[in-house]
């Protein structure tokens, strides 16, 4: 008993090989560089848009701290994911040790939890926003903020200490072949010599508090909103109302589309394949559009480049 259970701790494997997106040779190349000029996207977005609120302080309001945060996550997001997966185009064998794949699924988990989080904070903001304006400073004071973001990141760091100590529990034999671009918690899953059920289980429950709460509290939201914006009898008030909810929705619903698509099938239901575009689209294309929309659609992030760039101009 002794010895069976000592060759499967000595057999557990150190390091992970990374499949990448493709097995097609002809592909990395061009893949390559449309990540890379994906990444780069995201990394100048979202970095303009943490400066331009840093800069200017008619933006220091919720709105915007809660934009500021998106922004910081949407490029830690992508910064953890992106410049590995790049390595897998231009590399022969794309290795990731044993300690560095949990501490990307710990980070991977932790900024994509926090993003949920946030954009239901940024939803409940506009509630107030919309449906309660006479009393939206009172409400959305830099208290009520701080504790809000407190939990974002409370329950992100829930969230990722969960799936991480879950895959942590695992054995790992002798094959190391992760068939995906990073390291996600279904094609981990699939290596383990253990039994995983338990393992889903985790999966479901935490996605299931983590994705179900910030989905519920955006839902009622919008729907309050809706509501409210239906009543308003002003042309203009009712399509200020909209403009300033639409860009938000759009985003939660990339986000959230992909993201349920992912964790909330079965993997004997989704193939990894499957999987791999999901993740394409919530870890990599939303990060790089979340500052096109939201600076696109936005007239005071507009005003305030405008200004910024006045002020580089002439100084």
């Amino acid at each position: 008993m002794g010895k069976s259970s000592m060759a499967v701790r000595n057999s557990s494997v150190t390091e992970f090989i990374l499949a990448g997106l493709t097995d097609q040779p002809g592909l990395r190349i061009p893949l390559f560089f449309l990540f890379l000029g994906f990444y780069l996207i995201t990394v100048l977005g979202n970095l303009s848009l943490i400066i331009l609120i840093a800069l200017n302080s008619h933006l220091h309001t919720p709105m915007y701290v809660f934009l500021f945060n998106l922004s910081l996550i949407d490029l830690s997001y992508s910064t953890t994911i992106t410049p590995k997966m790049l390595l897998s185009f231009v590399s022969k064998k794309n290795i990731i040790f044993y300690a560095g794949c949990m501490t990307q699924l710990f980070f991977l988990c932790f900024f994509g939890i926090s993003e949920s989080c946030i954009l239901s904070a940024m939803a409940y903001d506009r509630y107030v926003a919309i449906c309660n304006p006479l009393v939206y400073t009172v409400t959305m004071s830099p208290q009520v903020c701080s504790l809000l973001l407190l939990g974002v990141y409370g329950m992100g760091s829930a969230g990722a200490a969960a799936h991480t100590g879950s895959i942590m529990s695992l054995t790992f034999c002798s094959d190391n072949l992760i068939n995906h671009f990073m390291c996600d918690i279904f094609p981990i899953l699939e290596l383990s010599c253990n039994g995983t059920y338990a393992n889903q289980l985790v999966v479901f429950i935490v996605v299931a508090i983590v994705v179900g709460i910030p989905t519920i509290t955006i839902f009622i939201s919008y729907a309050l909103i809706l509501s409210r914006i239906l009543h308003i009898h002003s042309t203009e008030g009712r399509s200020k109302a909209f403009s300033t909810c639409s860009s938000h929705m759009i985003v939660v619903s990339l986000f959230f589309g992909s993201g349920a698509f992912m964790y909330l099938k079965p993997p004997s239901i989704l193939s990894l394949d499957q999987g791999k575009v999901s993740s394409l689209f919530y870890s990599i294309v939303v990060p790089m559009l979340n500052p096109l929309i939201y600076s696109l659609r936005n007239k005071d992030v507009k005003i305030a480049l405008r200004k910024t760039l006045n002020r580089k101009i002439f100084s």
